[in-house]
């Protein structure tokens, strides 16, 4: 039990996934939390969050040693990776982040040191392409000189209830000596208990099909939204009333983006496709998924023709940006997706409000603008479901409407009967 006192654990990434971690782990090890992005690490040391996933008050009693030098992981012995795997403009896994990781921490590695993945890869990713990463860049051998865990995150941004000692966490090792450690590890900060996965392909497996099943089911309710509507039926009145069955899922209509639903898929249907197979309903859930934006806008081209609304003379605002409701995180959203089809197909004057855009955060080709004003727009898209627009109310968002103005409700936000159209 000695070697269980002189774990020193280092962080690689201090997001979404990297802080909170952190900040449980640090009540009771030695934690450094590092991160190649000098500003978030200046603001963290400043206390400061911009994901919110931190309040000021905590990270004030924080124990974390934030950095960008990447010497100040030389004394660690435990490394967890938490860095982004987003995928390419050919919709391929991108391992740059990674690899960079794994060449990072192969440059402060020692013998018996063990480095837990947690990042989304899919099965058979960290003893195909990681551990021979790690291999070459320090010049050690798994089970011999390090060992290598899988552990992946469970994060959900801006849930305050399903918050990450809350929720069951997968656990797998290269050994089972090192599994005893990593359980340790993580037992320490888990109070739902952990699962132990029979090997790292199981855990990998697992993560992946968490986020492929939540867009199928969405991609799902998209399309049954998509033939209600031809039948002028209220989708969400259906929903609620087909939840009244025990065992119906609950799942809503609305755009799919972010950096896991949105993405994960992609990772395992492009190991099905090297072993000969074509994933049909993943990649089909995945098409329906993306084809929402352009389906809002066909269904906003039509109201113009209904109200008589000049498409080329006409001011368009959409409300929120980012890639799901009440979180700063606009990576992979959908909203924005839907600013360019807008651009390209309706109008070049489309404006976007996020109250999350406080810092005005820069977006190529993109008008953000710092305040609403009233009596301007021909069309509102309320696009994401913001607790801030709740409480702005509908009568406030309507005002900002010209008099034969369009409000399209893509969360249905509000009842169907304050908007001229909802998915």
């Amino acid at each position: 039990m000695k070697i269980y006192k002189k774990i020193k654990i280092g962080i690689i990434g201090a997001g979404y996934v990297g802080l909170p971690l952190a900040m449980q782990l640090q009540k009771y090890f030695d934690v450094i939390c590092f991160d190649i992005k000098k500003e978030r690490i200046k603001n963290l040391k400043k206390k400061k969050d911009v994901t919110n996933e931190i309040n000021k008050k905590d990270l004030k009693k924080n124990k974390i040693f934030f950095s960008y030098d990447q010497s100040s992981l030389k004394e660690c012995n435990f490394f967890i990776i938490t860095v982004p795997t987003p995928i390419t403009s050919k919709k391929l896994p991108d391992f740059r982040s990674l690899k960079s990781a794994c060449q990072l921490v192969s440059k402060n590695l020692k013998d018996k040191d063990i480095i837990v993945f947690e990042s989304t890869v899919y099965p058979g990713a960290t003893e195909e392409k990681l551990i021979p990463w790690i291999e070459k860049f320090s010049k050690l051998k798994l089970n011999k000189n390090f060992y290598v865990g899988y552990s992946p995150e469970r994060i959900n941004p801006g849930d305050k209830k399903h918050t990450i000692d809350k929720i069951i966490k997968i656990v797998s090792a290269s050994d089972k000596k090192s599994l005893k450690i990593i359980k340790f590890v993580y037992s320490k900060i888990i109070r739902a208990g952990l699962h132990v996965a029979s090997s790292l392909k199981v855990a990998e497996a697992a993560k992946v099909i968490e986020n492929i099943q939540r867009d199928t089911n969405i991609a799902l309710i998209n399309e049954l939204s998509v033939i209600f509507k031809k039948m002028n039926l209220n989708t969400i009145e259906i929903l609620k009333a087909a939840e009244t069955k025990w065992n119906f899922l609950p799942f809503r209509p609305g755009l799919v983006g972010g950096h896991c639903i949105g993405v994960d898929p992609y990772y395992l249907t492009y190991k099905a496709k090297q072993l000969g197979i074509n994933p049909k309903i993943i990649l089909s859930g995945r098409n329906t998924n993306d084809q929402i934006p352009k389906i809002i806008v066909n269904r906003i081209l039509k109201l113009f023709k209904k109200k008589k609304i000049n498409k080329f003379n006409s001011k368009i605002l959409i409300l929120g940006a980012t890639f799901k409701e009440n979180v700063p995180d606009f990576r992979n959203s959908q909203s924005l997706m839907l600013y360019k089809i807008l651009n390209e197909k309706i109008s070049k004057k489309v404006d976007i409000y996020d109250p999350y855009n406080n810092k005005k955060i820069a977006f190529k080709n993109l008008n953000f603008i710092d305040r609403l004003n009233y009596n301007r727009y021909d069309c509102i898209i309320l696009s994401v479901a913001h607790k801030y627009f709740k409480e702005f109310g509908i009568k406030k968002i309507k005002k900002l409407g010209k008099k034969n103005s369009i409000l399209f409700d893509v969360k249905s936000l509000f009842d169907k009967k304050f908007s001229d159209d909802q998915l």
